[in-house]
Formats: C-alpha cells, sequence, structure tokens
C-alpha cells in the first residue's frame, strides 16, 4: 500500500539496545502522519534490524532455514499490532471486490476450523497479559490445530512484502521440520537484539480498552467491522510520530528482548 506521501525528511537516530546501540537513518513524510501511515518505514527498520541479526548468526557459522514452503510458522497464532491490524484493513478495502470476498471467505474458513478444534473460545477468553503459562499452553496447542494463516497460499506467505513485524522477526537455524513440534524438538530462533513487534503492543496496549496491544491476525476481518483507527491516537509531524515509536523501541531494547521463542513467545 503507497504512503501517499510526497515530502520527506531524514531522520537519524542513535539509541542504546541491550548491550549494544542501533544507529539508523530514515526518510519519514516531514507533514502530520498517524503511526499507522508511518508503518512502512517501521517495516523497511524491522527489516534492517533482522538482516543485521542474520548476518550475526552467519558469521559464527550457522544459516537460516525458513524458506516459501515450510509454513509451520504460519500455523502459529500471530499477534497483530491493532495498528498493523488498521493499515492491513486499511489496504484490504483497497483490493477489488471479488478479492475481499475470496480473503473474508478465507478468514471465516480458518475461524470455524479454530472453532472445531476446540480453540476459539480459549482464544477469546484467555487473559494473556495475566498469565505466562497459559498463554504459552496456547500457543503451543493452537500449533498444533493446524490451522492456516488466511493469508498463506500454496505454503508460501501471499502479502510476503507487506507481512506483519512479528513474523519479519521469526527466523531458526534449526531444521525446518522441527517447527512443526517446538515443545519437542530443539528449534533454535535467530536471537533479536530488539522486537519493534513489542514496542508496537506496548504503544497500543496504552490505548484506552486494549489490555494486549494486539489481536490474533485470524481475528482480522472482525476486528475490521469495528471501523477503530487506533493510529490516530498517535499523530503529528513525521519525525516526532517516529520519534514516539524510537522512544518504545528504546525501553523494549533496555528490557533486553534477547528471546528466541516464537511469536507469543
Amino acid at each position: 500500500m503507497e504512503s501517499g506521501f510526497s515530502e520527506t525528511v531524514q531522520v537519524e537516530f542513535s539509541l542504546a539496545v541491550g548491550a549494544g546501540r542501533l544507529d539508523a537513518s530514515v526518510d519519514v513524510p516531514a507533514g502530520d502522519v498517524t503511526l499507522t501511515q508511518i508503518l512502512p518505514v517501521i517495516q523497511n527498520l524491522t527489516s534492517n534490524l533482522v538482516g543485521s541479526a542474520v548476518e550475526q548468526v552467519n558469521r559464527e557459522g550457522y544459516q537460516i532455514s525458513c524458506k516459501a514452503g515450510c509454513g509451520a510458522c504460519c500455523r502459529q497464532l500471530v499477534p497483530l499490532s491493532i495498528f498493523e491490524a488498521e493499515w492491513m484493513a486499511e489496504w484490504i478495502r483497497s483490493l477489488p471486490t471479488e478479492q475481499q470476498a475470496a480473503l473474508e471467505a478465507r478468514f471465516h474458513a480458518a475461524l470455524i476450523q479454530l472453532r472445531e478444534r476446540g480453540m476459539l473460545e480459549r482464544i477469546t477468553s484467555a487473559k494473556l497479559e495475566q498469565d505466562e503459562v497459559e498463554k504459552q499452553q496456547l500457543s503451543a496447542d493452537y500449533l498444533k490445530a493446524w490451522v492456516a494463516c488466511p493469508f498463506l497460499v500454496n505454503e508460501s506467505c501471499s502479502i510476503h512484502p507487506i507481512r506483519p513485524l512479528i513474523c519479519r522477526e521469526y527466523l531458526v537455524t534449526s531444521p525446518a521440520e522441527y517447527c512443526k513440534a517446538p515443545g519437542e524438538l530443539p528449534v533454535v530462533g535467530v536471537p533479536m537484539p530488539v522486537r519493534p513487534s513489542k514496542a508496537l503492543f506496548y504503544m497500543g496496549a496504552e490505548l484506552e480498552n486494549n489490555p494486549y496491544g494486539w489481536i490474533p491476525l485470524v481475528f482480522l476481518f472482525a476486528w475490521m467491522k469495528s471501523g477503530a483507527k487506533p493510529g490516530d491516537s498517535i499523530a503529528g509531524p513525521g519525525p516526532e510520530v517516529l520519534f514516539r515509536f524510537v522512544e518504545e523501541l528504546a525501553k523494549v531494547g533496555n528490557l533486553g528482548e534477547l528471546e528466541d521463542g516464537g511469536p507469543l513467545g
């Protein structure tokens, strides 16, 4: 989805991330924007962070085993920040009517599968911000239900260029087949010094009536019916909005976000 902003300004920033330092230079819209509208900037920043992490594991002699066709991670419970949900909803509404209908049918079919496998009620009733054990068990059981992301087509992501931040951040060096049973087989993730997805989750959680700051991706079409526009709550000149995000990213980094678990980990 195009941003629609023609005038940009270059913003440079540096922040401590765990034991290291992140130096970046990005172009952001010069005029007023919402946090949702600068998501393409945050996506690029995330991809660069992931690229640096991949280079590090390569230097250590490991290789990324993720590839098109191994879609186990696309059957996990994927948390989608409410800002990404808004941005993706706008993208879906820009599609031809028949494509929107086809996508909605895929999402509906996924929800039916989850209900039939006893997962739907558990997801909607879970208090994940309160119970870490429940979160991990729900994540494991969701994968066992083996319900594909509605955007997964022929075992490949059909929205790869605009995929959620959490999907960009999740890579492994262990054999791809291990991802089908992460609790039973030794899945080795690529350590990330900081996770931009979590910065968005925390920013979303600060908004009224949302204790998580994210929704399960599979709930996207249901969420779209609310007409919510959370990005409007964080708006202003492009550099200022980016700075708000970078401040949150710094907080996440200083918490030592080095985990290598799945999307809910």
